[in-house]
């Protein structure tokens, strides 16, 4: 392999990485707060993607009860992105109050919780393919580019090094996504209440913190990254189907393990490794790659690459 080829690789599995960062981070945020996994998250992704699509004014397929059917607008790509993602979070608020807070009320045990997260994973993504069919959507280029040129050469005109446009957006739109979230949880008065609440959920409330909105922030908040990962993924390989995010959900989790649960730079550090690794194997193993990896990994440090070693005290 020559030094452009492995840029070139190296580029790509940095942008596929991001993505299954911001999209671990979706788990994360949940898991911080809840010690649960939201099984659900896979769909929101698939949906944001979804959103994003119909907010640009695109028509439907032949299949579905929206067959041919498209919106009144024709949103710009970012705009549509933003508030496709909005809108995934306000779905991932109406999953909270329907699923995890009557089950949180009743003190349910966590594995209740999980089991009826997957089972809203499932419903669905069988309402999308009741409405739009199990056909495949991809984004105008034209119009997500905006006169940007397809590729960009990042290197010289003697020694070529050529990268789609669509990778380069992928990964500033990631870089400014992380950097955000990271501001808001370590800057804000409403992240600082989110450190809280994830630290202790009863001393929280004693302290005067509304432990129930904030938990429902942070649904809306991994909702709304979830979406816009979705998107980012449908830029990259198209939407695939109603089921495109259940394979991304599968190496979420792969994500959350390897970075360390509940870590968010151990998720972006898992989606990193993951991504890379993925690019650089042989095609036919590029789905199991992740999870040899998390194998591997978790022999030698079962808390993750980022996670502490929980201390039971007896």
């Amino acid at each position: 392999m020559n030094t452009t080829l492995f840029l070139q690789q190296m580029i790509n599995g940095v942008s596929l990485g991001m993505v299954y960062a911001i999209f671990a981070l979706g788990y994360t945020l949940v898991f911080s707060i809840l010690g649960i996994i939201n099984f659900a998250h896979s769909a929101v992704f698939t949906i944001g993607a979804y959103f994003t699509y119909a907010l640009m004014g695109l028509a439907w397929g032949f299949n579905g009860l929206l067959a041919q059917q498209k919106l009144p607008l024709e949103l710009p790509f970012v705009a549509a992105l933003l508030l496709g993602g909005v809108l995934a979070g306000l779905l991932a608020v109406a999953l909270e109050r329907l699923a995890f807070k009557p089950l949180r009320e009743r003190s349910a045990d966590p594995l209740l919780t999980l089991v009826s997260s997957l089972g809203l994973a499932v419903a669905l993504v069988n309402i999308i393919q009741f409405l739009v069919g199990a056909e495949a959507y991809s984004y105008p280029s034209q119009r997500v580019l905006s006169g940007l040129p397809p590729s960009i050469n990042l290197a010289t005109a003697e020694a070529p090094l050529i990268i789609p446009t669509v990778r380069v957006i992928i990964i500033i739109a990631s870089l400014v996504i992380l950097a955000l979230l990271v501001l808001l949880i370590n800057a804000t008065k409403v992240g600082k209440a989110m450190r809280a609440v994830a630290e202790d959920t009863t001393t929280a409330s004693l302290l005067g913190i509304n432990t129930d909105r904030i938990i429902l922030f942070t649904f809306f908040l991994s909702g709304l990254v979830g979406g816009i990962a979705g998107t980012l993924v449908g830029l990259s390989v198209t939407i695939t189907g109603p089921y495109f995010g259940i394979s991304f959900g599968l190496k979420g989790l792969a994500v959350i393990v390897l970075g360390g649960l509940g870590n968010i730079p151990g998720a972006v550090v898992g989606g990193l490794v993951i991504g890379i690794a993925e690019t650089f194997a042989p095609s036919s193993l590029k789905d199991a790659v992740a999870f040899v990896i998390l194998f591997l990994i978790l022999l030698a440090r079962p808390q993750g690459l980022l996670g502490k070693a929980i201390i039971q005290k007896v």
